[in-house]
């Protein structure tokens, strides 16, 4: 099917040591900071200096943290950013085993670094991840010559905190990569794994996404204000957080593109994206990362 040899792969190729991370946002730091806290070798790329600079100062001020809360020792701290090294060229990860792109929730930006990965990522074994919370994994595997190496690897925020990752395979990802990146989740990073067939969403977001449209709606009727819905779960349901506190800390952005991606595969109501969501976002409103979504956060 994809023209590569189907003789087993030795065990040499099973233990993954160098790992890359394309993309420092939020997500790609918290991935690449449990990485590095994990022993392996890690190049992180972003798109230019500045976003560079940024998200290396993001992933630094992580491990300092954890250092002050006693997660961490100073030597654990310093080995931690020795195994990091960051980079703006795509073609610093052909020596790497598995990558994970963490870029922007955007189909078309994912596609393109799919594309050139299947270039430039030289073992024919190496795993291509993606971290979309969304997006089918065939469509981005369709970008590559090498559709059984590419999976869904959907890790959650805060990435040093959170347990979860959901593993999601296409119908043309191999059993082996399945097992390889399984094994790596949990083994290597301590994570929980939980397995979803590729459709959008997967589960988290599958059940998530139309709690938050709800709660949106809510709002842009006037049925109830932002902070009665918050108290509504939390102080009714026990939720840590309301589901518009959420949404402000996942990225109004994000949210945004996450039921988009659900509408556009299933074409139910409530997964459309509401009106007040689209307007927030066409203003910059994307929430804590810009200081304002449904909440200000001037101070944080």
């Amino acid at each position: 099917m994809t023209g590569r040899s189907s003789k087993p792969e030795s065990t040499e190729h099973l233990v993954i040591e160098r790992l890359g991370v394309v993309g420092c946002g939020l997500m790609g730091s918290g991935i690449a900071e449990i990485g590095a806290k994990a022993a392996l070798d890690v190049v992180v790329r972003e798109v230019d200096g500045d976003a560079l600079d940024a998200g290396r100062h993001r992933l630094e001020s992580s491990l300092r943290h954890a250092v002050s809360r006693g997660k961490l020792s100073e030597r654990e701290h310093a080995e931690a950013l020795d195994r990091l090294r960051f980079t703006t060229d795509l073609g610093e990860m052909a020596d790497r085993q598995l990558v994970i792109e963490a870029v922007t929730e955007s189909e078309p930006a994912k596609l393109e670094v799919f594309a050139t990965l299947d270039k430039v990522v030289s073992s024919p074994d190496a795993i291509l991840a993606s971290n979309t919370s969304a997006i089918p994994i065939m469509r981005l595997a369709m970008a590559t010559h090498r559709p059984r190496q590419v999976v869904g690897m959907h890790f959650f925020s805060p990435v040093p905190v959170l347990k979860l990752v959901e593993l999601v395979p296409s119908l043309l990802t191999s059993d082996v990569t399945v097992a390889r990146a399984r094994a790596f989740a949990e083994d290597v990073l301590n994570k929980r794994v939980i397995c979803s067939k590729d459709r959008a969403g997967f589960v988290v977001n599958a059940l998530l996404i139309p709690y938050i449209v709800a709660a949106i709606r809510m709002v842009e009727s006037g049925f109830a204000s932002v902070e009665d819905v918050d108290a509504g779960m939390v102080l009714g349901c026990n939720h840590p957080m309301g589901p518009l506190s959420l949404a402000d800390f996942i990225g109004l952005d994000t949210t945004r593109a996450a039921a988009q991606s659900l509408y556009d595969e299933f074409k139910e109501p409530l997964y459309a994206v509401p009106p007040l969501l689209s307007r927030m976002v066409d203003g910059g409103l994307l929430g804590r990362k810009t200081g304002r979504g449904f909440y200000r956060y001037d101070d944080d």
